[in-house]
C-alpha cells in the first residue's frame, strides 16, 4: 500500500471559506520525444487506461512499458480511503491535461485537487528513488490574518508545523491510517486548521521528510500570514486551509487530540482498598485473562506454523515441475527431419500463406497432431543462441487469446517456429472476401474484438515479460474452428 508515505494533519485553528484549487500541469524543459515514435506511442497507451488502473488498485499503480529510448515510466496515485469513481474522475482529466499542456516533454507531472487529491507523473527515467526538488508550484489563499491574530498565527503555525515536521520521517508514523493526528492548538473550541502532506511511494522516509521540509520554508518565504496555501513539488504535496478538504479527513472523529504535552507530576491518591498482606498470594482476574489469552494464541501459532511447514514440503516435492523448469530450448525444439516429414519436404500443397518473415506450412505429427510452422528468411541475420533464447521467453506466454508457440528447429541457417494450428486462417480471410465475410455477423464480430482485447491487454499488462504487439492487423488475428 502507499500508505508509507502519507502524513496528514488536522487541528484547530481558524475556519474560512475557500473555492476550488487547481494548477498547471508542469512539463520538463530539458528533453523531447518525436512525435507519433515508440515513447508517444507508449506515452499514449499507458495513460488511456491509467485511470482504470490506478481506481481499480486501491487507488495506486506504477508501470514502465518498452525498451530503450522508446520506454517510460508512469505512476497514478490518490489519497487513500478515496473513492474508486471520484479517484477515476481525478486521474482521467489529470491524464488527459498532460497529453495536452506537454504534448512532447518526456517528464511531466500534475497534482490535482479535484474532489480528492490525486497525481499523475510520467517520465523517460525511473523517479521511484529521486527526491526531486524541483520545479516547485505554490499558492496562497486570499484571505490574510491582521493585527494580533497574525503574531498568535505565525506562533502557533510554527510550533505546529515543527511537531509535524518531526514525525514525517519516522517510519511508525508512516505505517496506516494512524497517521491521521487531531491537534488541539487553538485559542478557541471553533477554530480549526488542517494539514495534509503526501509524499509518492518509492522514496525513503528521510527523502520524504526533506521535500515536505522544504515545502514549508517555501511557503514560510512566499506566503506567511495568508489563511491557506499549497506547495506542489514532484515527489511531494503540502497544503493547508481552514476546513476539511479533498475528502481526506471523512473517516476520523472530528474530535480533537491533543498532541504529546510535558508529563507533569501525578498526585498521589490514597488507595481505596488495603493491599493484601505480604503473605497472602492472589492472583487477579487480569493476570487469569492474561494467561488464557496467551495460551490461546500459542496455540494458533503452533497451529499455523505447522500449516506454513506442511504448505513447504509440498512445495519442495512439486518444485521440480515449474515452469522455468520445463521451458528450455531442449524440451521444445523439435528434430529437422520431424519437420519436413510433417511438411511432406515443404510442400506447396501445404503452404498456408507468405509473411514478412517468411513462408508458413501447415503439418501432421507423428501422433496425429496438427501443426503451423513458419520458416524465417535465411537472410534475419538473427544468430541461433538469440533465437533459442527469444522461443524460450515466448513460449512462456500463455493465454486463451494468443496462438500458443509449441517449440522451433533449427539445422544449419533454417530456422522453423512451431505453433498450434488454428483452422480459420486470418481474419483478413473473412473480411476482406464478398462472400465469406456474411459469415461475420455482429456477434461473432463482438467475440473477435473482446478476444483481441483480451489478448493485448495479457501481453501489454499481465504477462511476465511487457511485450507491446505493434503489427496488429487483420492478417496477423488468426481465427480458430469456433472463430474465437
Amino acid at each position: 500500500m502507499f500508505l508509507d508515505n502519507l502524513f496528514s494533519i488536522l487541528c484547530f485553528f481558524l475556519a474560512v471559506n475557500f473555492g476550488y484549487l487547481s494548477a498547471e500541469p508542469k512539463c520538463g524543459e530539458n528533453m523531447f520525444f518525436r512525435p507519433n515514435g515508440t515513447y508517444d506511442t507508449n506515452r499514449k497507451l499507458v495513460l488511456s487506461t491509467l485511470a482504470s488502473n490506478v481506481s481499480s488498485r486501491d487507488g495506486f499503480y506504477n508501470v514502465s512499458v518498452g525498451e530503450g529510448p522508446g520506454k517510460i515510466y508512469i505512476l497514478g496515485l490518490c489519497i487513500p480511503g478515496a473513492d474508486p469513481k471520484v479517484c477515476s474522475d481525478c486521474i482521467e482529466p489529470g491524464s488527459v491535461g498532460l497529453s495536452q499542456s506537454c504534448p512532447n516533454q518526456t517528464d511531466s507531472w500534475d497534482w490535482r485537487a479535484d474532489k480528492t487529491l490525486c497525481f499523475v507523473r510520467y517520465s523517460n527515467s525511473s523517479f521511484f528513488n529521486r527526491n526531486d526538488s524541483a520545479p516547485i508550484q505554490a499558492e496562497y489563499f486570499s484571505r490574510r490574518f491582521q493585527g494580533n491574530l497574525l503574531a498568535a498565527y505565525t506562533r502557533t503555525w510554527d510550533a505546529f508545523m515543527e511537531f509535524m515536521l518531526t514525525r514525517v520521517g519516522q517510519p511508525r508514523y508512516l505505517a496506516d491510517r494512524s497517521n491521521l493526528i487531531v491537534i488541539d492548538s487553538a485559542p478557541k473550541d471553533s477554530e480549526r486548521i488542517y494539514v495534509l502532506m503526501q509524499c509518492i511511494p518509492g522514496i525513503s522516509s528521510e527523502a520524504c521528510e526533506c521535500c515536505i521540509r522544504e515545502s514549508v520554508g517555501v511557503y514560510k518565504k512566499c506566503c506567511n500570514g495568508f489563511m491557506g496555501g499549497t506547495v506542489r513539488k514532484p515527489v511531494c504535496f503540502f497544503r493547508w486551509d481552514a476546513y476539511a478538504y479533498l475528502g481526506a479527513f471523512d473517516a476520523f472523529d472530528d474530535t480533537p487530540s491533543l498532541p504529546p504535552q510535558e508529563s507533569q507530576p501525578t498526585p498521589l491518591t490514597p488507595s481505596l482498598s488495603p493491599p493484601p498482606p505480604p503473605d497472602e498470594k492472589t492472583i487477579s482476574t487480569g493476570a487469569i485473562v492474561a494467561i488464557v489469552v496467551s495460551a490461546v494464541i500459542f496455540v494458533v501459532l503452533l497451529a499455523l506454523g505447522l500449516v506454513i511447514w506442511k504448505r513447504k514440503q509440498s512445495y519442495k516435492t512439486l518444485k521440480p515441475q515449474t515452469d522455468d523448469d520445463m521451458t528450455s530450448p531442449q524440451s521444445l525444439q523439435y528434430d529437422f527431419t520431424t519437420i519436413e516429414a510433417a511438411t511432406d519436404n515443404f510442400s506447396v500443397n501445404n503452404k498456408l500463406g507468405q509473411g514478412g518473415f517468411g513462408a508458413v506450412y501447415k503439418g501432421m505429427l507423428p501422433n496425429d497432431t496438427e501443426i503451423a510452422m513458419k520458416r524465417l528468411s535465411r537472410n534475419s541475420g538473427q544468430g541461433t543462441q538469440e533465437f533459442k533464447n527469444e522461443v524460450v521467453i515466448v513460449a512462456k506466454l500463455q493465454h486463451k487469446n494468443l496462438v500458443r508457440l509449441l517449440g522451433f528447429c533449427v539445422e544449419g541457417d533454417e530456422q522453423i517456429l512451431v505453433y498450434e494450428f488454428v483452422p480459420n486462417k486470418s481474419l483478413d480471410y473473412f473480411l476482406f472476401d464478398p462472400t465469406k465475410k456474411s459469415q461475420l455477423d455482429w456477434n461473432r464480430r463482438y467475440n473477435i474484438i473482446g478476444g483481441i482485447t483480451r489478448g493485448i491487454l495479457y501481453l501489454h499488462q499481465d504477462s511476465r515479460l511487457t511485450i507491446i504487439h505493434r503489427d496488429i492487423k487483420a492478417s496477423t488475428i488468426l481465427l480458430d474452428a469456433d472463430m474465437n
